[in-house]
């Protein structure tokens, strides 16, 4: 898929591909600067973001907002945010394996436009479905993986870390983590 951003867009939005067309309201295509740095990825839209058409807009979302305040980061600003399906899966259940196939062009797409520095996986879905693995959480942080030669790190998802209070510290722990892998990566000023 070579679509720039409005045609891509507009692609999704037309999507008919899997059954999940069939009940949505609105699409979630992903918000945030095009060109970011930071690339955030959770699994699909929940009925908030069904109905206002932008991922983690409810109680999660809110949370993802202050974990990103937490490491200086605002949505929006050098931040993209996106799922892996755009399309609410019914009762908010995971992805099915052909809904996350029919929705991954659009996402590798998305992420060949904004080629972001590092791609953080919310959650066991994402993780899985960017990593081709099925790997619980506990076992792939803490480490740098790579997505089509990008860096990525797995964390909690916000939704998760609203029910599982005692895992903040480690999502905590997972974000100080992509703050020093992110420092890494840019050349030292008047460097190369």
């Amino acid at each position: 898929m070579s679509l720039d951003w409005v045609p891509l867009k507009a692609r999704v939005v037309a999507c008919t591909d899997c059954p999940l067309h069939a009940k949505r309201n609105k699409t979630v295509f992903g918000v945030g600067d095009e060109h970011a740095d930071w690339l955030f990825v959770g699994e699909g839209p929940g009925a908030d973001e069904d109905a206002q058409g932008e991922p983690f807009v409810g109680q999660a979302g809110k949370l993802l907002d202050n974990m990103l305040a937490a490491i200086q980061l605002k949505r929006g600003t050098n931040v993209y945010i996106a799922n892996i399906l755009k399309c609410r899966p019914p009762g908010n259940r995971n992805p099915e394996p052909r809904e996350a196939l029919q929705c991954e062009p659009y996402l590798h797409r998305q992420i060949e436009l904004i080629h972001p520095k590092l791609i953080i996986a919310l959650g066991k879905v994402a993780a899985a479905n960017l990593l081709a693995t099925d790997s619980s959480v506990a076992g792939m942080r803490g480490r740098v993986h790579q997505y089509r030669g990008i860096p990525l790190i797995v964390t909690y998802h916000p939704a998760y870390l609203l029910r599982n209070l005692a895992d903040k510290a480690k999502a905590w722990a997972d974000l100080c983590f992509a703050v020093r892998t992110m420092a890494g990566l840019d050349p030292p000023p008047g460097g190369t």
